[in-house]
């Protein structure tokens, strides 16, 4: 999908569609008022007629409006003015564009963005906007023998009353690049596991730095092996998919720059192994990658931007199955730190692997480490659909990462990690165990973390409840891509 952004008026505009904005009580935003003078207050009348309320949510679809260059109007609800925040903007965009996209129009020009939505500036609506059309015509159907018809809309015009500044052409731009970023990661997410395996995941590493010249390395498990890797090593004991650790390093900032490390769970499909989990959705352990290719859309969206930092992206990346050679509730390995762990539960499968990769990150000297992992099923009934689970060691950090959240309008929350917790970790005969009850599972998984993280500043998200969706629309939501991007575009203008 393309997108353009610039100044002019919604009753001039050429376009198969314009998409202009109604509040309840009959109220035209500007955009549409201009419009309806123009068709001699055409609007207007339909308004007192009662066939457009305004109500958020609701449509209304208009063909030949008089004296308007347009082929079609689409009136949009705005709800009432007095509430209309950045939720009903996010609502109204979603309404207008999933409109559009049952149409045959090839381009549309809408006149959103001038709409005041509290507390949110113009490269925000413009950023959004972006996003949501995007979003809108996300398709994952290649691998069925008949595809659905590909969306017509493909041109999307932001128009406004003012001439678009450096800022506006800015967000736009990388809201263009988060979009892609996005799209890999969800075509990663909702690829199957007897094709996105750990060697199909490191070949997609390979071919994005070919294309963005990122340097990427590949770790067999005979690597592994050598750094004392062993935590990693016990989860994919039982599959036949060969193990990887996968690295991108993107240079875009000053040779002595300590690079940002992100740290991506790449678990392509967890049966749970011995602990063997319940059959009933299983097959959406097919997400349990989700973190993994959230790193590999962000290392694309920043590459795009061509920003002035450097990025480091660590994949850990094995199945969990169960076989006559898979780990067995009791054992104990030796992580590449050195501390032992006893396995309680080998459907605890995914901090052990992030722990070597979390050791292994130090070698590179980072500023600053952030896992991303698809973690705990705690943190679903913690915070359901809505949040990540944000846990640090520097609340400095958390802020930092809330902050970019907020604004890309991919929240997380923060929760503890106090040392009050760590007890429930305690083993009578390793260093620590892998679970520590079902009290505060999403903090004790935090804690289990937090012993391989000592040595640099840590945040860790727990995306279990945000990296997809269930039901009638399953499917990858992409998060938390654009909370990362922006908290490396945020990162990368404090550096200037």
């Amino acid at each position: 999908m393309e997108f353009s952004i610039k100044q002019s008026s919604p009753e001039k505009q050429q376009s198969d569609c314009v998409v202009i904005g109604v509040y309840e009580a009959g109220k035209l935003s500007a955009a549409a008022q201009l419009l309806d003078k123009t068709a001699a207050h055409h609007l207007s009348d339909l308004i007192k007629r009662g066939d457009m309320k305004g109500k958020l949510g609701t449509t209304l679809m208009l063909h030949h409006v008089p004296h308007i260059v347009a082929e079609r109007v689409l009136m949009v609800g705005l709800g009432k003015t007095d509430e209309f925040s950045s939720k009903q903007f996010l609502d109204v965009l979603r309404t207008s564009l999933g409109a559009l996209q049952k149409t045959v129009c090839k381009n549309a020009a809408l006149y959103l963005t001038d709409l005041p939505a509290k507390g949110r500036d113009e490269p925000w609506k413009i950023m959004q906007t972006v996003l949501i059309a995007a979003e809108s015509g996300y398709r994952c159907d290649q691998l069925k023998s008949k595809p659905a018809d590909a969306p017509t809309l493909h041109k999307i015009l932001l128009g406004g009353a003012s001439k678009p500044n450096s800022a506006a052409q800015a967000a736009l731009d990388q809201a263009t690049a988060i979009a892609r970023g996005m799209k890999l990661t969800k075509d990663l997410g909702n690829l199957p596991g007897n094709i996105c395996t750990p060697t199909y995941l490191a070949e997609q590493a390979q071919a994005l730095a070919k294309a963005h010249k990122l340097k990427a390395t590949i770790l067999e498990e005979k690597d592994m092996q050598k750094l004392g890797m062993n935590s990693l090593l016990s989860v994919t004991h039982g599959s036949r998919q060969p193990a990887k650790l996968i690295t991108l390093e993107y240079h875009g900032g000053d040779k002595k720059q300590k690079p940002i490390v992100l740290v991506g769970k790449g678990i392509t499909f967890d049966s749970g192994g011995i602990s063997l989990k319940p059959g009933a959705d299983m097959d959406e352990m097919k997400y349990d990658m989700c973190g993994a290719a959230s790193v590999l859309g962000t290392m694309q969206a920043i590459a795009e931007m061509g920003l002035k930092l450097n990025v480091v992206g660590v994949i850990p990346s094995c199945e969990n199955m169960p076989d006559g050679a898979a780990s067995k509730p009791g054992d104990i390995v030796k992580s590449m730190s050195g501390q032992t762990i006893e396995i309680l539960n080998t459907d605890a499968e995914g901090r052990l692997i992030l722990c070597d990769a979390l050791t292994y990150a130090a070698r590179f000297e980072p500023d600053t480490v952030v896992d991303i992992a698809t973690l705990t099923g705690a943190c679903v009934i913690a915070l359901g659909h809505v949040a990540s689970g944000l846990f640090s060691n520097e609340d400095k950090l958390a802020k930092e990462l809330l902050d970019a959240g907020d604004y890309a309008y991919d929240r997380a929350w923060h929760l503890p990690l106090w040392d009050d917790y760590q007890q429930q970790l305690d083993s009578n005969f390793a260093d620590m165990q892998n679970i520590g009850g079902r009290a505060g599972g999403s903090i004790t998984a935090a804690c289990f973390l937090s012993r391989f993280t000592k040595d640099y500043r840590w945040a860790h998200l727990d995306i279990a409840g945000t990296a997809w969706k269930s039901g009638k629309e399953k499917g990858a939501t992409g998060r938390p891509v654009p909370l990362l991007t922006q908290y490396l575009i945020n990162r990368a203008q404090s550096v200037k």
